[in-house]
């Protein structure tokens, strides 16, 4: 019988349109303002920290929507985002530095369809605005970096020239080396000379000391890498939390400017952003007494840290490596159960690594764990005071050589070794940073041209409808259907998404396919009409419309896809943005054209005696 589809067929575009409608459904919902508290590695969200946020928001007189816990994660939804700075600020002074509290915006999706795991669309910046950080670098532990780093590099140099030195030491902004005789003066002075760019060399022989110095433009480019490399890593952490679309950018001499569109787990965000954690490899000092350094008398060439399972650890001074090599890391567990992280080093660290331990078979190398905390203070030129903290998280004896790959344990948890994975994996920042600024921002094209955007939308489309309905009667009903449905199924398909974020030029792609799936309407209608030109009865045209104009609605969807996958392989950003709605629209738009229209028209006169059709 002619123009029947089978029941699984009817089943199929039910069940599809229906699953598209209950993931778009989330956007109607919203989104509420929302403080989010998360505890550090020293501290713990329980009933007892809810207890003292509800305390807090009393004071403050501001009653929440609802205050709740979850996976050691405390969500506060306020009424107005006056209301949120308000109580992001007195609960951040209740807290302490302890936690992390940050602003959020928070889907306002009823239980039930998040039990089934709908959520809202991420809108840009462009469109709903999002999350703004600024952030401070902190120069001087920038420099000191450098320093240390050039230290070492003097020493290692002036060893495999069999230069005798007394000590290579970092002074300031200066490094400082004395030799031993007036000999190794003069061959490190001959080595040294012209070696080094940007450094200028200050001979005291009657120290027998030489000073490198930085000069001022060393200074500048040294500091200007620093803030390069640190929006880097900072676009590096952010593509590992996922965020579609961000904009991280310098602004100053001293600041980067952080925009995160749709981020749901913003306290996440500001704890990774703002985590300077690395690792240094160092030896165990062995041959000098734990006790008397821990009685104020550590020796030279060694420095005394703490361990995070109890008690002091003597380090040696020098480091094997730094997480400046790291290329790769995983989180996992262990044989016994416990949180590791799998490392992958670059060719320089394995080779640096090999030789550590080859060198060092039998005895015991510490894995140090670095990060700086702002303290809250500033210095008297304005500057963010620092904290530098230092543990021993891990000592292994060396058992053989081994080069690029190995792993370390220790870790307290498991969310602590996926977090210290990320930054690994990412980099180590090149100078620790301080959000001294936090905030919601507003869309960047302003709520009017959105406004205005939406309104010549739905006019557009509502003027689309009209057409349809004048020029094609009861079929143009049917083709006004597929539509709406297609509009259901981008949004439904896009929420579904984990990454993709809808912007503005998103949107062209929508109002683009919109247009594609009414231009493949109108080929099938005008085919049937041509076929009842010919003499053919209702349900021939029906059915050689259909067949006939398949091809050429597949041949110009098919470039297009091809042009969209293009757009998204090379572009960036908006570019990006169009291409994924594009595509999606384009795969959305053939599915109700061609399966939907024609389920549709089935239904109503397929396998029944007509002599004429509305079309």
């Amino acid at each position: 019988m002619l123009n029947k589809f089978p029941l699984w067929k009817n089943l199929m575009v039910i069940v599809i349109l229906a699953v598209a409608a209950v993931y778009a459904l989330p956007n109607l919902y919203g989104e509420d303002y929302a403080i989010q508290v998360s505890p550090t590695r020293t501290a713990v969200v329980d009933m007892t920290t809810l207890g003292e946020v509800e305390d807090v928001l009393a004071e403050q007189n501001i009653v929440p929507k609802s205050v709740t816990l979850e996976d050691q994660q405390l969500l506060v939804r306020v009424n107005s985002d006056r209301e949120q700075l308000q109580a992001r600020d007195a609960i951040l002074r209740a807290l302490g530095t302890d936690y992390i509290v940050a602003l959020n915006l928070a889907p306002a999706t009823p239980e039930w369809l998040q039990s089934l795991g709908a959520s809202p669309m991420k809108l840009g910046l462009d469109l709903r605005g999002g999350v703004h950080f600024l952030m401070e670098v902190d120069m001087g532990e920038a420099m000191r970096k450098i320093q240390d780093q050039m230290r070492d590099t003097v020493r290692t140099d002036l060893r495999e020239e069999r230069i005798r030195y007394r000590s290579v030491n970092r002074m300031g902004n200066d490094v400082v080396i004395t030799a031993r005789s007036a000999e190794d003066f003069e061959a490190a002075l001959d080595f040294i000379d012209g070696r080094y760019q940007g450094f200028e060399i200050i001979e005291d022989e009657t120290d027998l000391s030489l000073t490198l110095r930085m000069t001022e433009d060393k200074i500048k480019e040294t500091q200007d890498y620093a803030i390069s490399q640190n929006v880097t890593i900072l676009r590096n952490r952010v593509n590992e939390l996922g965020v579609a679309e961000p904009v991280v950018q310098r602004q100053g001499a001293e600041r980067i400017v952080v925009q995160l569109p749709g981020v749901q787990d913003t306290a996440r965000a500001k704890e990774i952003l703002g985590a300077t954690a690395t690792l240094e490899f160092r030896m165990v000092d062995q041959e000098n007494s734990l006790r008397d350094a821990e009685l104020g008398r550590v020796p030279f060439g060694s420095e005394l840290y703490p361990n995070r399972n109890g008690g002091n650890i003597l380090l040696k001074e020098d480091v094997i490596l730094t997480g400046d090599h790291i290329v790769n890391a995983n989180s996992g567990m262990d044989e016994n159960n416990r949180p590791q992280v799998s490392i992958t080093l670059d060719g320089a660290g394995g080779d640096k690594m090999s030789i550590a331990t080859r060198d060092n078979i039998g005895k015991p190398m510490a894995t140090l764990f670095i990060e700086f905390k702002a303290t809250g203070e500033r210095d008297q030129n304005g500057k963010i005071v620092f904290e530098r903290r230092a543990e021993v998280i891990n000592v292994a004896t060396i058992q053989g050589r081994f080069g690029s790959s190995f792993r370390i344990t220790g870790i307290d948890s498991m969310q602590e070794a996926q977090n210290l994975s990320l930054l690994l994996r990412a980099g180590a920042l090149i100078a620790p940073i301080q959000i001294v600024e936090e905030r919601t921002v507003g869309p960047s094209l302003g709520q009017e041209n959105i406004d205005m955007g939406m309104q010549a939308i739905i006019w557009g489309f509502i003027l689309v409808l009209v057409f349809m309905v004048a020029y094609y009667r009861k079929f143009g009903l049917v083709a006004n259907t597929a539509l709406a449905a297609n509009l259901i199924l981008i949004v439904g398909v896009m929420s579904m998404i984990p990454g993709a974020t809808l912007t503005l030029p998103g949107m062209a792609g929508i109002v683009l396919t919109v247009g594609m799936a009414v231009d493949a309407n109108v080929l099938i209608f005008e085919r049937i009409r041509e076929e009842l030109r010919n003499g053919r009865s209702p349900q021939q045209a029906i059915h050689h419309g259909y067949d006939s104009a398949l091809s050429t609605i597949a041949d110009a969807n098919i470039t297009t896809l091809i042009a969209a996958v293009i757009l998204f392989a090379v572009g960036t950003g908006p570019v990006k943005g169009f291409a994924v709605t594009l595509a999606i629209g384009i795969l959305t738009s053939m599915f109700t054209a061609i399966i939907g229209t024609r389920a549709v028209i089935n239904a109503i006169w397929g396998g029944k005696r007509i002599d004429k059709l509305s079309v």
